[in-house]
């Protein structure tokens, strides 16, 4: 199989497994506009005055470099430019760091008046903007100033890998020795959801020069990491792990425990179907996919935390249940056997989620949507 980034072509699973043009088209819209403008508890999204705008968690009332750059990508995706322009500027305006040893980056949290929560990143936050950049760049054209959006992603992804290097202060986001993306600059592990090989590979295409190499051997390193990550009969991954892919307990600063299946973790499977659409470039992928849908389908269910070789915990409830649909559906972008049109159909009859923790179940979901009808594509 070769990949979209390839051939140009783009599977639309849902029209495969009988749904309509129509229908499709449909949902998609009504998903944007929901998440967009719909009411006090469906939207996600909120203006900001005439020219700036923001992506709220709702389940923890602030805003995050997550949301911002989930809501970039949906926009370039959906040709919605004025609301890019409103994200980009409000994260440019109140997130970005000038000053200090983080100086580039851009605060993870924030509230929703602008005012920061940390001072510190979180890498997934990042690699969104870049590429979303990227592809409003390759779409619409630069503009001026901050929306030179070529600049801007080239500008980011420097910061990201050479932090430090001339003694200046704070770290990079890449570890330099392995090319593995880090869960935060202090902290020498990962998170596997952050893994996004199809990224990389147009960052060595279209980010700066000297760094082309660097993302060619991260992209190569991050799908190695990722058959580490997930297990062999499961195909689940821990939240956090070690650069060698076992789980890891817990982290800095707090003994919650990050080592089942459960919130991050939903999103690497997603993230794996897309790379495999869009550049095919590993058969494992499919296998792995078709090991996760497995599991969910004969094994698990969407309200469980499980330990990543399928273990049940008692008494914990997965946080974000309709995450789980939507990302088990997007696995069948890579999935082969013959759980993948059950899973796809189980998404289609779920509905987005209302009340306060719709926003990470509801970002998930319009990806799922964006790639299962063939729209989460690459602008080039």
């Amino acid at each position: 199989m070769q990949g979209a980034y390839d051939t140009g072509i783009y599977r639309n699973v849902l029209l495969e497994y009988g749904y309509t043009i129509r229908e499709i088209e449909d949902k998609l819209n009504q998903a944007f506009e929901m998440l967009f403008y719909g009411t006090a508890k469906e939207r996600i999204y909120h203006t900001a005055g005439d020219d700036r705008g923001y992506i709220e968690d709702t389940g923890n009332h602030d805003v995050r470099t997550e949301g911002m750059s989930y809501g970039m990508m949906m926009c370039v995706q959906m040709n919605k430019k004025l609301e890019f322009d409103c994200l980009w500027k409000w994260a440019k305006t109140y997130m970005y760091m000038k000053d200090g040893e983080n100086a580039g980056f851009f605060a993870w949290s924030c509230q929703t008046n602008g005012e920061k929560n940390a001072w510190g990143p979180a890498p997934d936050g990042e690699e969104y903007f870049a590429m979303a950049l990227f592809f409003a760049a390759n779409r619409w054209g630069d503009g001026e100033g901050i929306f030179c959006y070529s600049r801007e992603a080239k500008e980011i992804l420097h910061t990201c890998i050479h932090k430090g290097e001339h003694k200046e202060g704070g770290r990079p986001m890449w570890e330099p020795s392995n090319k593995l993306i880090k869960f935060i600059t202090e902290c020498d592990f990962t998170d596997p959801s952050y893994h996004l090989p199809h990224f990389y590979e147009l960052f060595s295409l279209w980010g700066n020069e000297e760094d082309s190499k660097f993302w060619e051997e991260a992209a190569k390193a991050s799908r190695s990491f990722l058959k580490k990550a997930c297990h062999i009969d499961t195909g689940l991954c821990a939240e956090y792990t070690d650069y060698d892919g076992r789980p890891k307990k817990c982290t800095i600063n707090t003994t919650q425990r990050h080592d089942w299946y459960y919130s991050d973790a939903y999103r690497t499977i997603a993230n794996i179907g897309l790379d495999y659409s869009w550049f095919a470039k590993d058969e494992w992928e499919s296998e792995n996919a078709d090991r996760l849908q497995k599991f969910f389908s004969e094994t698990g269910n969407e309200n469980g935390v499980y330990l990543i070789d399928g273990t049940q915990l008692e008494g914990v409830n997965a946080l974000h249940p309709i995450a789980i649909i939507a990302t088990n559906a997007q696995a069948s972008l890579a999935a082969k056997g013959v759980y993948a049109k059950a899973c796809v159909e189980r998404f289609w009859n779920t509905p987005l989620r209302t009340g306060d923790r719709r926003y990470y179940d509801n970002c998930l979901y319009f990806f799922a949507l964006l790639s299962l009808s063939g729209k989460f594509r690459i602008w080039k």
